[in-house]
């Protein structure tokens, strides 16, 4: 049987491969430690971390991509378990397993290069398919059904706010009259509107990208898991335990950013206040690195070129002790 990872153009090439896995920290006894893969994608992040837990060790993944879930189906490795899922849901997974605590997170944003380069997909406007654009087939509605009904308003208000497009006015007025002729089906379709109705382009970024970016962001609700997935990850670390998170453009990062500085910086109190030391407020997090693709890796997958590693430490005095 042919799938995405058998053929050559759609092969994946997993970004920041040991730098998000060193970040974890797996050896000594966290070697025999319970980790959550987020973001399974085509299992590059969780084959690297099974491959450094000793036999007391256990990997639970979560993937919301029916051929992400195939592929960890392969895998017949006793300490692994996936789950067909978003990881905004890894509390009540995990509570339903009786796990109270783990001892890393890691995630990886984004979509999958199999994905992109799968034109039944739907992600890419550089392959002529159906627009589709949803991680899982299996629920919510395809971009073509949005785009249908949709009102420009909102479909302005998408392509602004999660493309950071300049132009949103002028796409979604062009696929409103557009769709009033024929329904837009298709992702070339989709891109011809776009490169007709944006009159200035970046160097070297094909005018559909922002678009195209917003309209996937959209659909399969990433900024809303992002954020859900983000605290349900926090509240789940053991002291002394990591959260390692890849992200590939700014509304990822930013809200990625944002999340780790506010569990390590506190408000400090008016000096005036007669309050003592050890009733201060404590920061719940260390931030531990910021890292980004080497010159060598860019060069051999261009696509990891916007791609920002964060990592950050649960403090142990936040959590009381680790369950599982």
């Amino acid at each position: 049987m042919t799938t995405p990872d058998t053929v050559p153009h759609l092969q994946h090439r997993t970004v920041l491969l040991d730098e998000a896995v060193d970040a974890l920290a797996l050896d000594g006894a966290r070697a025999g430690g319970l980790y959550i893969d987020g973001t399974f994608g085509r299992g590059g992040h969780s084959r690297l971390i099974l491959s450094r837990l000793n036999a007391a060790g256990r990997l639970v993944a979560f993937d919301k991509d029916l051929q992400a879930i195939a592929t960890a189906e392969q895998i017949t490795d006793p300490r692994f378990t996936i789950v067909h899922d978003s990881f905004a849901t890894m509390g009540s997974a995990m509570a339903a397993r009786g796990v109270t605590h783990v001892d890393g997170i890691l995630l990886d944003l984004g979509i999958s290069s199999p994905q992109v380069d799968d034109a039944a997909r739907g992600f890419s406007f550089r392959h002529d398919g159906p627009l589709d654009m949803r991680m899982d087939t299996t629920r919510g509605i395809s971009a073509a059904e949005w785009i249908a009904t949709a009102t420009e308003q909102h479909l302005e208000k998408v392509i602004r706010d999660y493309g950071e497009e300049r132009f949103a006015f002028q796409i979604a007025k062009a696929i409103v009259a557009r769709r009033a002729v024929e329904p837009i089906s298709g992702t070339r379709q989709l891109a011809a509107i776009v490169a007709d109705a944006v009159k200035t382009r970046e160097k070297g970024k094909d005018p559909a990208t922002r678009t195209f970016q917003a309209i996937r962001i959209y659909i399969n609700q990433e900024l809303e898991d992002l954020e859900a997935g983000l605290n349900a990850a926090y509240a789940l670390l053991a002291p002394g335990a990591r959260m390692s998170i890849i992200s590939f453009h700014s509304l990822e990062d930013r809200i990625v950013k944002q999340f780790l500085a506010s569990k390590a910086k506190v408000a400090q109190p008016d000096r005036r206040l007669p309050i003592r030391a050890v009733d201060l407020p404590q920061p719940q997090m260390k931030l531990i690195a910021k890292i980004k693709p080497s010159t060598e890796e860019v060069d051999a997958n261009p696509r990891a070129r916007s791609a920002v590693l964060r990592v950050a430490e649960r403090l142990p005095d936040v959590a009381k002790g680790s369950a599982r």
